[in-house]
């Protein structure tokens, strides 16, 4: 008799003798128990769940450093350099980021990660009628070099790594920082750092897009390439699973969307046949949610690593472990934080953080107790960089790689959800690719149908949220303190737009968004240079956008519901 054998015979035995006198006594508190990704959960799990099923150690987990990195992209993980601490932030003027950052790092933080408001994102300059209303809310303004400049007083570029949520105005962003840093005589080939660089999670999940698919994946794949040949430290994109999860993806979703993403990218910009795979692969970063349900988070992150390597190796003939290794930052699920008793999201977003950290982030944001209400005081993100540090300092966790590597439940929860998400890259293969998959509307209708299915079991009480349908308090005031941005903020950022305009040399603004404009034209040229040329003689990020307008279009969204 095999082992094998021999367990479902104990199992058996188990169930007849010990577990049903009990279940007759005390009956379980759910008929049924299941992940979020609805898989049923047994009791408990035995080898008959992993080795039965084919697992084999050293294919499905290996070692870490190794292929496939289900236990992570470095051999030492966490012993040899922990995890970037690093709080998405940036609000209002320059001033106000810049004094939010100088507090960040005087309280520990490792790095520095940039949010920018939504003219910024959207291409256009503060002084815009569209953009009125939201100048600095939910990130700084960024028209010019010149408040990159401000941003960046007293840090030291060559010093921090500073990650960038910037998508359809990436390269006008970049640029800002690459100018900066170079009339501080720092080389752009040392900055460290990353940019969204992601458009197609925003036709899926986020809808700050602005021009066509086909020219936005010029756009991205061009600064893929410019960083490759020119910025060898620095993540040319940032491919998001974070935004699929927010807007209502499953664990299986959000990992099958955000490889497929992947895959549509690295297709575009070998196609453009200027560079090999493993010259731009290893620069190749993603970033994922990490929710409360821990033991499935961790699951979700092994998963997405064991397929990228797959994916890399097999698909793409890479050959350089680095572009097999799936890099990944994490945020905490700002979608699970509630307004009802806000500081319960400290215990949610901690366990979140264990999650992302057990499943082995590259670098971490704990969302703060209060974003479900506004942007974070100074006094809630402290807490939420402390979370980050009493699990770094004093939990232990660290101590050793993976350290649930091997268990049978979370061995075969990983398969589980691997296998959900290899379908739906078949089925976004079958389409054609992502990009015609989005055309179809077919990641939208998926992720639209699993969140509403999510909202029908809270309704109901099916799934649990404490302070919303669970241990409510009745007439519950929410006292805490407010972040409010100045209403000045717009002022002073106009303010010194239209001091930068008159200060300007007219004709040569106009030569520089001319060579703009011919370089979008042609489908072999890459336009990061020319925008880059553009910001250092002082063009807005809004009139790069409008000539790049001119020349490519606007994209109105079909109807795919």
């Amino acid at each position: 008799m095999s082992d094998l054998e021999k367990i479902k015979l104990r199992m058996k035995e188990w169930e007849e003798e010990v577990l049903k006198p009990v279940l007759k006594k005390f009956p379980e508190i759910k008929e049924e128990f299941l992940t979020e990704e609805g898989l049923k959960v047994d009791r408990v799990y035995t080898p008959l769940h992993t080795e039965g099923r084919g697992w084999d150690y050293l294919n499905s987990l290996g070692f870490p450093g190794e292929y496939p990195f289900t236990r992570g992209p470095y051999p030492t993980m966490y012993r040899g350099k922990p995890w970037t601490i690093r709080q998405y932030a940036g609000y209002g003027s320059a001033e106000d980021t810049n004094t939010r950052y100088k507090y960040l790092l005087s309280i520990g933080q490792t790095g520095l990660s940039m949010a920018f408001d939504l003219p910024t994102q959207l291409g256009l300059d503060p002084d815009h009628k569209l953009a009125w209303y939201e100048v600095g809310k939910v990130g700084v303004s960024m028209p010019s070099v010149r408040e990159m400049e401000i941003v960046f007083q007293g840090i030291p570029m060559d010093k921090i790594s500073t990650s960038m949520t910037i998508n359809a105005t990436a390269i006008e962003v970049l640029s800002m920082y690459v100018a900066v840093a170079e009339s501080r005589g720092i080389d752009k080939a040392i900055l460290r750092g990353t940019v969204q660089n992601d458009i197609l999670k925003e036709y899926i999940a986020r809808n700050n897009y602005i021009y066509p698919p086909a020219p936005s994946m010029r756009y991205a794949t061009d600064l893929i390439i410019y960083a490759a040949k020119n910025m060898p430290k620095w993540n040319s994109i940032s491919i998001s699973g974070y935004h699929f999860e927010e807007a209502g993806a499953t664990p299986a979703m959000e990992i099958g969307f955000t490889l497929a993403d992947a895959i549509e990218y690295v297709k575009h910009v070998l196609d453009r046949k200027i560079v090999n795979v493993d010259s731009f692969a290893r620069r190749l970063s993603f970033f994922f949610a990490a929710r409360t349900n821990i033991l499935e988070q961790i699951a979700k992150f092994r998963a997405a690593r064991r397929m990228w390597a797959k994916i890399m190796k097999e698909r793409f003939n890479a050959k350089d472990p680095r572009s097999m290794m799936l890099r990944f930052h994490t945020q905490t699920a700002g979608v699970l934080l509630t307004a009802q008793q806000p500081l319960v999201n400290l215990i949610r977003t901690t366990l979140q953080a264990l999650a992302a950290v057990l499943g082995g982030t590259q670098s971490l944001h704990v969302n703060s107790y209060d974003e479900a209400l506004s942007l974070p005081t100074e006094e809630s993100v402290k807490l939420s960089v402390r979370v980050q540090q009493v699990l770094l300092y004093e939990s232990g966790i660290i101590d050793t790689i993976d350290p649930l590597g091997g268990a049978y439940y979370i061995e075969w929860l990983t398969d589980m959800i691997e296998d959900r998400a290899w379908k739906i890259i078949d089925e976004i293969d079958r389409m054609g690719g992502m990009i015609k998959a989005i055309e179809n509307g077919y990641p939208q209708r998926e992720i639209a149908r699993a969140a509403y299915e999510w909202q029908v079991k809270v309704d109901r009480g099916e799934i649990p949220i404490i302070g919303v349908n669970k241990f409510v308090e009745e007439g519950e005031q929410t006292k805490v303190k407010i972040l409010k941005v100045d209403p000045k903020v717009r002022e002073r950022v106009i303010s010194r737009l239209n001091a930068l305009k008159a200060e300007r040399d007219y004709h040569r603004v106009r030569s520089l968004l001319e060579r703009v404009k011919k370089a979008a034209e042609k489908e072999d040229e890459n336009i990061f240079p020319y925008i880059l040329d553009a910001i250092k003689g002082k063009v807005t990020l809004g009139e790069i956008s409008a000539a790049l307008r001119e020349v490519w279009g606007e994209w109105r969204a079909p109807e795919v519901y």
